[in-house]
């Protein structure tokens, strides 16, 4: 039996994992999906938040600013691709200019540090491709940007390592209580637990009334993005918000973590898991962003995407134990500033885990930390003695992020190998730059077929090897028999 299941592979699914894994805890990690961060975590702007934001007193904002510093921690100890910008809300009339001072004045009552609104000649001096029209900003000097995906993914690998559990491709259908434990069936069998942790982002309310009344809804909100080529870069220096409105934060111009310029999102609310990308949402991204960062080329875009994110009808993030089922927790309405947030709740979790009856003892093998060997990171000096080391980091696979074969490789030799060609871009960057895939993805492939042949004893066919999720297959069958063959 075990200690605790953790239903969903996100950031605050993974976050969790590898909170718990710090103590001698039977923990068990269930992913619907083929890898972890494959929702909501891989498909968002990526921002770390500062937490001006969040109405004083909420989940949010205790979460947001108790999860700032500890992002930031875990990014260095994990080394977990990201960059301290700072963010700005911009404004551009008088009314602006009050908004902005009321999230001065919320971001001093949740007591974030490195605050203050800055006028006309520092802001286009901070951000000379500012619409001249800007007038003033809120500034957050610990507003940031990490790697969404590489953030879940660190922390299950990390956790794993130290003795933790994680089954893919097995989605949760039932959950029971008996007795003193509970009995979630998953995948073709059944996990018996002692604590249930639900964590599923835009399914929570469907898994909450597996087991409880319902009591909360989980509405579907997508929102779509431009990703930008890295010539893009000068663009913006720091994470540059509109200032907000019902809708959200608004549109952003922002750096990414692997040096882009993303642009986004729309929100609109949506059914299902709908990612679709429309032609009139990136319209009206475009038009937003123009009037932050006028100077944008979106001949310069080497990708659209969307995400869909979980919005509660509670208004707030709703984290706790349930009042219905002891011994079973949610995690639930994690919107932004959630990616933020995780590494807070996890911690707020393990407390009322551990109040619950959860032991926490120390666990001698936790992993407090990891190092990650990127070429395109090294100097020549390091580049030539990983060469000495290991030839395979010799070939370039992706010539456009400069990501090596050995890199690949090291990913399957890691607690959680990809499965997919998508899997190996979240973990060594590979597609990513402007041709996003369309040279290298056919060696990424093979490399793919061979090390999954290794682990798995076999052969792996070609067929099987999926762009991102099960059915999404990029094979669908042979163009032609080899010479002799049929004749």
């Amino acid at each position: 039996m075990e200690d605790v299941v953790i239903i969903g592979g996100g950031v605050c699914g993974c976050s969790l994992l590898y909170a718990l894994s710090r103590y001698k805890v039977r923990v068990t990690l269930l992913e619907k999906e083929n890898d972890v961060g494959a929702g909501t975590s891989k498909a968002n702007t990526g921002i770390i938040h500062a937490g001006y934001d969040p109405e004083p007193g909420t989940l949010m904002a205790r979460y947001n600013t108790e999860g700032n510093p500890l992002m930031y921690a875990l990014c260095e100890s994990l080394d977990i691709p990201h960059k301290r910008t700072g963010s700005l809300v911009v404004g551009f009339d008088d009314q602006d200019r009050a908004t902005i001072k009321d999230l001065y004045e919320r971001g001093i009552a949740n007591h974030v540090p490195g605050l203050k609104i800055v006028e006309y000649d520092e802001l286009h001096e901070m951000e000379p491709h500012l619409d001249k029209e800007a007038l003033c900003a809120l500034y957050a000097e610990t507003g940031g940007v990490v790697s969404p995906w590489e953030f879940a993914t660190a922390q299950a690998e990390a956790a794993v390592q130290g003795g933790a559990r994680v089954r893919l491709d097995t989605e949760v259908t039932a959950i029971r209580k008996a007795g003193d434990h509970f009995i979630v069936s998953a995948g073709q069998g059944e996990i018996e637990a002692r604590f249930v942790v639900n964590a599923t982002g835009i399914y929570a309310d469907i898994v909450s009334r597996m087991i409880e009344p319902e009591y909360f809804a989980i509405h579907h909100k997508r929102g779509q993005y431009f990703l930008m080529d890295s010539a893009a870069s000068y663009l913006a220096n720091n994470v540059i918000f509109p200032c907000p409105n019902e809708n959200g934060k608004g549109v952003l111009v922002s750096p990414t973590a692997h040096g882009n310029i993303i642009v986004g999102p729309d929100s609109e609310r949506v059914t299902g898991d709908d990612r679709t990308n429309t032609a009139a949402g990136l319209a009206f991204v475009r038009g937003m962003a123009f009037r932050s960062v006028p100077d944008i080329n979106f001949s310069q875009s080497i990708r659209n995407f969307s995400g869909v994110r979980a919005d509660s009808d509670i208004g707030d993030f709703l984290v706790g134990e349930s009042k219905h089922v002891p011994g079973f927790f949610n995690i639930a309405g994690i919107k932004s500033p959630g990616l933020t947030s995780s590494p807070a709740i996890a911690l707020d979790m393990v407390r009322m885990l551990g109040e619950a009856g959860l032991g926490l003892e120390e666990n001698p093998a936790f992993m407090p930390g990891r190092r990650v060997k990127r070429f395109k990171d090294m100097s020549h000096e390091e580049r030539r003695k990983a060469v000495e080391e290991n030839p395979l980091y010799g070939t370039i696979i992706c010539r456009c992020e400069t990501v090596t074969e050995g890199e690949i490789v090291d990913a399957f030799k890691r607690p959680l190998p990809p499965r997919s060609l998508d899997a190996v871009k979240r973990r060594c960057g590979t597609g990513m730059g402007r041709c996003q895939g369309g040279f290298c993805g056919p060696r990424v492939m093979e490399i793919i077929i061979r090390e999954l042949g290794k682990l798995q004893g076999g052969p792996v066919s070609p067929d099987s090897v999926p762009l991102d999720r099960e059915g999404m297959y990029i094979i669908a069958g042979e163009t032609k028999t080899p010479e002799g063959e049929g004749e």
